[in-house]
């Protein structure tokens, strides 16, 4: 013990004595992992977080950001996107229906996105290849249980003639076989946008996700079964997504006389993680305000980003998170579900926190008042008076998002 106490003190007065790249000053620092709310400076070198402190000299620091009334908090962390984009008119997968991650991350202040299953075991490598390779937005992922994973507008097993060939690319042991080799990049495993009968897509999947010991991640376009016996087949730390849309192909959360169903209270009590997956058509606030009401808080503020959310109610996370801060949620809890529970619930702790040593991901909001509107899939708006907006996004010690020039020189004239 007096060993590691010794090497503690050596660290201690080498990392004092560190030049520090990047130092954040003056700014209020949430960091759940760490019981981290109040002001603090933070110093960055070589990519890393190497001190979180009150009043560090600035001596040292080659460039200094002040961030004088702003929040200061670990990267956000975007659970539900498609981005497998590519030149395919009308696809998801390797189309223009997805999204390059860099033309919307660092702007939102979001330095992850989980991809929702656009790829399957079979395109996989190329959707690597493509586009998380070349990408400065750190892209992890839900693979399909699909073998193409979105291939289409959608997968739908009625709408092609060899239905048995199609369950038969739902391969659980390929799937695992892919998961193994990129580990590192595949964090769960998707099922969704299915409207066969068979159970056999939704068991392969729970299959391979936990021989993987990973998260099944549910988007609950699932007409055929139920929404009950999804939520029965799930285990603590799945994850739901759509969790309060309205539509006719799932019951909703929320009953005709404005009560949470008891079996999703039982759910959400049993470990079951519920995501917002806004998306076009996956956020109204006839669920949306009941459910929050009556504690089924979203455990994370997965956007479903795509081509068509982008330019409809969605538009971005934060306006996203905005929705849930003026609906009454806490701006600390709002910033708990934008990063430290996403991170949790794809096991990865080592993102969504400022730990001394971990990749410096941070954004830098402001809270913006006036007077705004916020708008769900069914068109309806809410009205509010406080709005989350990204000043400077940093991605493992660059600065990548600048909004107002905090991080640039005064031009002298």
């Amino acid at each position: 013990m007096n060993i590691i106490f010794a090497l503690l003190v050596i660290l201690s007065f080498a990392v004092k004595g560190q030049e520090i790249d990047i130092l954040i000053i003056n700014g209020h620092v949430f960091d759940p992992k760490n019981q981290i709310d109040k002001p603090m400076d933070i110093a960055i070198a070589d990519g890393k977080i190497i001190r979180v402190a009150q009043h560090l000299k600035t001596e040292k620091a080659k460039q200094i950001i002040d961030a004088t009334g702003l929040y200061v908090s670990p990267g956000l962390i975007d659970i539900h996107t498609h981005v497998f984009v590519g030149p395919k008119p009308g696809k998801f997968a390797d189309g223009i229906n997805s999204i390059s991650p860099d033309d919307f991350s660092f702007k939102s202040g979001v330095t992850t996105v989980v991809d929702a299953g656009t790829s399957g075991w079979q395109n996989f490598p190329q959707f690597k290849r493509q586009v998380i390779d070349v990408s400065k937005t750190r892209i992890l992922v839900f693979l399909n249980i699909a073998a193409h994973g979105i291939s289409g507008t959608e997968v739908s097993l009625t709408q092609i003639e060899d239905a048995k060939h199609d369950l038969d690319e739902m391969d659980a042991i390929k799937t695992m076989e892919i998961i193994k080799a990129y580990s590192d990049i595949i964090v769960g495993v998707k099922i969704g946008h299915y409207d066969g009968e068979s159970w056999l897509p939704f068991e392969r999947a729970l299959e391979a996700a936990s021989k993987t010991d990973r998260p099944l991640f549910v988007e609950c376009h699932l007409p055929q079964y139920s929404l009950k016996e999804q939520l029965e087949r799930m285990r603590p730390g799945d994850i739901i997504t759509h969790s309060y849309e309205n539509i006719v192909e799932r019951m909703p959360v929320v009953d005709d006389n404005g009560k949470l169903r008891p079996f999703v209270l039982k759910a959400k009590d049993r470990g079951v993680l519920f995501d917002v997956g806004h998306g076009g058509a996956g956020f109204w606030f006839d669920q949306a305000l009941p459910s929050f009401e009556q504690g089924l808080w979203p455990n994370s503020f997965g956007t479903d980003f795509h081509r068509f959310s982008m330019n409809a109610g969605m538009k971005d996370m934060l306006n996203l998170m905005s929705k849930y801060l003026n609906m009454g949620m806490p701006l600390n809890e709002v910033l708990l579900r934008g990063s430290w529970y996403p991170a949790k619930a794809i096991k990865r702790e080592d993102l969504g926190n400022l730990d001394i040593g971990a990749v410096a991901d941070i954004a830098i909001l402001g809270v913006r008042a006036g007077s705004f509107g916020f708008v769900d899939a069914a068109g309806n708006r809410i009205k509010g008076k406080q709005k989350l907006e990204a000043e400077l996004t940093i991605k493992g010690g660059k600065v990548l998002w600048d909004l107002n020039g905090l991080a640039a020189n005064d031009f002298q004239k």
